[in-house]
């Protein structure tokens, strides 16, 4: 696998070029994961497989609507959140692989799989995610979408009556190093949970799960569904996304984990 892989783009430097005016400062921190589009799947057949639609006009109303959500709930002071919901968006912001590798170890110990089922379901499931992650990154540089803090904080910039700036606003948690559209958690979880599905049905799915970012505090599903949604809301709360991204990437997600499913590894019975 190592020899196969060898070549597959993962190594490439991070050749991101800054955009601005001669002599105008920029943050000279380079964003992440600028070519990881460009690695070869495993499963797809590209990164831009199940690429999204492009983000909405500024202009539109569900800009204004998705502005004025994460301005408001993921404010990170004076914020609408209540207690449960910044315990939600603290706990999300753990990153993978912690949010979605417990999941199937809990769902295969419940079901008492075989060694062989296991075998399927731990390769599909790993091949589904390194995917999603290719497909995450080759639309967030395909479409460079500003992260809500700067939006926000140049709100009088966008041509929309309806996105009131405020200079001094700051999301609940760091805003990651790479373009906003789409959500790569919601990615990661609904590709994820398109996969257990596959395995373990949309409603037989009762798990736990903790995180290193809110100690001790316990998060229980009943549906792999509410697991996505959790995610979606979470990424508002935690200011760091909008939710019509965090909506196109569970989208995506769906599409990869089906996909994946569908193609490979097929069960010889």
């Amino acid at each position: 696998m190592l020899d196969e892989r060898r070549t597959d783009g993962a190594d490439a430097a991070n050749t991101y070029r800054p955009f601005t005016m001669a002599g105008k400062y920029v943050p000279t921190d380079f964003p992440v994961m600028s070519s990881w589009g460009a690695v070869r799947p495993f499963a797809l057949k590209s990164g831009s497989q199940f690429r999204p639609a492009a983000p909405y006009a500024l202009t539109s109303n569900q800009w204004a609507k998705d502005y004025a959500e994460v301005k408001k709930m993921g404010a990170k002071i004076g914020s609408a959140r209540t207690a449960e919901q910044t315990e939600i968006a603290r706990f999300w912001e753990l990153t993978v692989p912690a949010t979605t590798n417990p999941i199937p170890r809990q769902l295969s110990e419940a079901k008492r799989l075989d060694v062989v089922d296991n075998a399927r379901l731990f390769a599909l499931f790993s091949i589904a995610a390194s995917d999603a992650g290719v497909a995450i990154f080759d639309a967030k540089y395909k479409y460079n979408f500003w992260r809500p803090v700067t939006a926000i904080r140049n709100g009088d910039l966008d041509g929309n009556n309806s996105t009131e700036r405020d200079p001094a606003w700051e999301p609940f948690i760091r805003t990651p190093m790479h373009p906003e559209y789409p959500c790569a958690h919601c990615t990661f979880q609904s590709t994820a949970a398109s996969v257990l599905e596959a395995f373990f049905g949309s409603d037989a799915a009762t798990f736990k799960l903790t995180s290193t970012t809110a100690p001790g505090v316990t998060r229980s599903f009943n549906k792999l569904s509410e697991y996505v949604d959790e995610v979606v809301n979470a990424r508002v709360y935690d200011g760091v996304h909008y939710r019509t991204s965090g909506e196109a990437g569970a989208a995506m997600g769906r599409k990869i984990g089906q996909y994946t499913v569908q193609n490979v590894l097929k069960p010889l019975r």
